[in-house]
């Protein structure tokens, strides 16, 4: 993966630069030693590493504003980081770049159950959120599988989904509205706790623009009464496609599960060795969860598990008890570091019709074979959202630029599909010269526009999303 030259302009002024950020942030806010910078060099992404210029992490919106019309004025690019759980490099700096981390800002602002929404500052984590209202019976819907860590800022950026999301939707499904800093330091309230803001929807330019026009300090996010009741049924196949076909009868009967989540067997055999929750060792296991009232769960279930019945699996086991259902999940929540105990790997997300699964997971292992590095499959099949993991040995000198490639193909052919490059990872780093192969010059000349209108500099996630001749072209128009 090419990485941008930092500006030697910048890196010269490195001293004056940390100075004048500590005119404007407390003592212990202000990061610029090159060791504990070190801490920064990179996110989930790790394969690719550079120590940023210098790291701020202001307490409250009022701090945000002076560090972005500092930099602003200084001409220095900023990159918004929340937990640094992003996998797509959507928060790695450049050398010349400030870290502008979310981390102390992680309060709770206000909580109103009667209208159902939650404002936070955006450092929270995900569960957090949840866990500030579960005590009166609400929570958050989102719930990603880093959701223990991951921040709401990181959330927002990349639009993130969770096992939960083929019932209650993604980020932009659940948020409301935004306190956002612009890149001269502006700050602009976008929506609120009303269902619908008047207006453009500006809302949905934000979610999932990735840091790139500007740093989301506060929202405001739904939150939902907790179901009755929910209970899962593991679903165990011979075959991977078998499994696929499933998830479409599943989804075509008009049965609306909250998740349906696919493991395929390399990563099954992981996974039950690290959590031990009773996973069948089949070559494809889906888990199946719905809620409701016993009458809706029990209803639920018995329409599943005939659709299940006809595709003749090879084990079939519904929950029968709370900690049966909290341990079955634990083991899919606890899927990527269990991979990561035996294998370096890398995770994508690519998305693809329901509909084409089965053939989308055929190709997979073709590709597999391919390029010769093995792949296990963990992902949320309810909505087609695909996380493929390649594994590879990062201490073996070619394997890297292979499980590149082979992630190339695999999301090349999830867009062939009907799909896309990504469902909630981002583009980051890792996708951006596939955005081509999505999009023609006209979709992302119009892509650049709305950056052009929020970060007319280009100085906000620099080197992200757009490909590289495209970006730096943008930046030099500027100068």
């Amino acid at each position: 993966m090419q990485m941008a030259p930092p500006d030697p302009g910048v890196m010269s002024r490195r001293d004056q630069i940390v100075a004048e950020l500590a005119k404007v942030l407390p003592a212990d806010a202000v990061i610029s030693d090159t060791f504990e910078t070190l801490a920064y060099e990179c996110d989930g992404l790790s394969a690719y590493r550079c120590p940023p210029l210098a790291v701020v992490l202001p307490h409250d919106t009022a701090q945000v504003a002076a560090v972005m019309a500092t930099c602003h004025r200084l001409g220095v690019p900023v990159v918004p980081r929340g937990s640094g759980t992003s996998l797509s490099g959507g928060a790695l700096p450049t050398a010349d770049s400030v870290i502008l981390g979310t981390a102390r800002l992680n309060g709770v602002l206000e909580t109103d159950y009667d209208n159902r929404f939650i404002r936070v500052q955006t450092g929270i984590t995900n569960l957090a959120v949840t866990g500030a209202v579960e005590g009166d019976g609400f929570f958050y819907a989102p719930d990603p599988s880093s959701q223990l860590a991951c921040a709401i800022a990181g959330n927002i950026a990349m639009n993130s989904g969770g096992a939960h999301c083929l019932k209650y939707g993604v980020t932009t499904n659940n948020l409301l509205g935004v306190t956002l800093v612009l890149a001269d330091g502006e700050v602009v309230e976008i929506g609120g706790p009303a269902p619908d803001a008047p207006g453009l929807d500006l809302l949905g330019v934000i979610c999932g623009s990735e840091g790139q026009l500007g740093v989301v300090t506060e929202a405001t996010l739904r939150i939902l009464p907790k179901p009755e009741g929910a209970r899962p049924v593991m679903i165990g196949f011979d075959s991977a496609e078998v499994a696929g076909h499933c998830v479409a009868d599943i989804i075509r009967s008009g049965v609306l599960p909250v998740a349906i989540e696919y493991m395929d067997r390399p990563c099954i055999e992981v996974v039950e060795n690290f959590a031990h929750a009773g996973y069948p060792l089949c070559e494809a296991l889906l888990i199946v969860e719905v809620e409701g009232s016993d009458a809706e769960i029990a209803d639920q279930l018995d329409r599943i598990t005939a659709i299940a019945e006809r595709l003749n699996p090879v084990e079939m086991r519904v929950s029968e008890s709370a900690g049966e259902s909290a341990l079955i999940w634990k083991g899919r929540k606890s899927a990527f570091g269990a991979m990561g105990q035996i294998n370096d790997y890398m995770c994508l997300d690519g998305t693809v019709p329901v509909s084409a699964l089965p053939a989308t997971l055929k190709r997979i292992a073709e590709l597999s074979a391919e390029h010769g590095l093995k792949v296990a499959n963990v992902f949320h099949a309810g909505d087609g959202n695909m996380h493929p993991l390649i594994l590879f040995d990062a201490n073996t000198p070619g394997d890297l630029e292979r499980a590149e490639a082979f992630g190339f193909d695999i999301l090349r052919a999830c867009v062939d599909a009907g799909g896309c490059l990504t469902g909630e990872h981002g583009v980051g780093i890792e996708k951006r010269d596939l955005m081509t192969y999505q999009f023609s010059a006209e979709d992302l000349e119009a892509q650049m526009q709305v950056k052009d209108v929020f970060d007319p500099a280009w100085k906000l996630n620099p080197t992200k999303v757009f490909p590289l001749d495209l970006s730096a072209a943008r930046r030099a128009a500027h100068d």
